[in-house]
């Protein structure tokens, strides 16, 4: 009667962790009171260094774009080495000091600026080599705009962000969201500036007031880490061979209990 006694609080004390994991898995506990008059309608994404860009000038006379589109010829396929496809645009990396080099302009600072400042400045610089009639089109797309999330979500990994802009909660979704283990009130974000500093910033999925945070919206190569809870950090210190024992003593308390129940008869 003592062993099953003893079952019956291993299964009470089991039944409370399962609880406490499960007691804040809610986002927007406080949704009510939250005034969004603060919230960012827009965002659009700063170039950084190390950014690649991708970066097409179009004008209506073909020859005059030519100087600025550089291109890189590739081949078909590798048993043919000498013939080559349709070529593919040069990519700009952005160096540690924020520049690019362009055809004929030379050295242009675009670290700071969004996409749409970086094409206006690109588009005056190129403007006295046309001629006045032709009004060139400065399209530059960022191409390696990358975010990461590990920790306890469903499918950790590296994800690429098409349209330049990613919220948190957006990154999550990618991942497959938290697991029933991770903590929505200490989901780490980690980032560095354009000067290689880092920063770590805790986030608090709970509270609503998360659409106000300027770390709403990630940035380029941003890493989402969320911590597990304490019922899974104490379960990942459980070994192999103390999860060996719990299973040899459950077989034995169900022996005892059936012995028990065999010679009471």
């Amino acid at each position: 009667m003592k062993n099953i006694v003893n079952l019956f609080f291993i299964a009470t004390v089991a039944l409370l962790f399962v609880s406490c994991a499960s007691r804040n898995v809610a986002y927007f506990k406080n949704s009510n009171s939250v005034s969004l008059d603060t919230s960012p309608y827009l965002y659009d994404a700063k170039i950084m260094p190390k950014d690649v860009l991708s970066i097409t000038v179009s004008t209506s006379d073909d020859a005059a774009a030519v100087p600025f589109n550089l291109t890189i010829p590739t081949p078909y396929t590798l048993g043919q080495r000498n013939s080559y496809s349709q070529a593919m645009l040069q990519s700009y990396i952005v160096d540690n000091d924020g520049n690019i080099k362009f055809p004929l302009v030379g050295t242009l600072h675009l670290a700071g600026l969004t996409k749409n400042a970086a094409e206006q400045l690109i588009h005056d610089k190129i403007k006295p080599y046309m001629t006045e009639a032709e009004n060139p089109i400065v399209t530059v797309r960022m191409i390696n705009y990358k975010i990461s999330v590990m920790g306890e979500v469903a499918r950790p990994g590296m994800f690429t962000v098409a349209n330049e802009k990613i919220t948190i909660l957006e990154a999550l979704a990618q991942a497959g969201d938290l697991t029933i283990y991770g903590r929505r009130d200490r989901v780490k974000l980690i980032r560095e500036d354009a000067t290689g500093e880092k920063e770590i910033h805790v986030l608090n999925l709970n509270d609503a007031n998360i659409i106000n945070s300027p770390y709403f919206y990630l940035q380029q190569n941003d890493v989402v880490y969320v911590e597990p809870n304490k019922v899974k950090a104490q379960n990942s210190s459980i070994g192999p061979i103390t999860t060996l024992a719990v299973s040899v003593t459950g077989v034995l308390v169900s022996i005892t209990t059936l012995i028990f129940s065999l010679t009471k008869k």
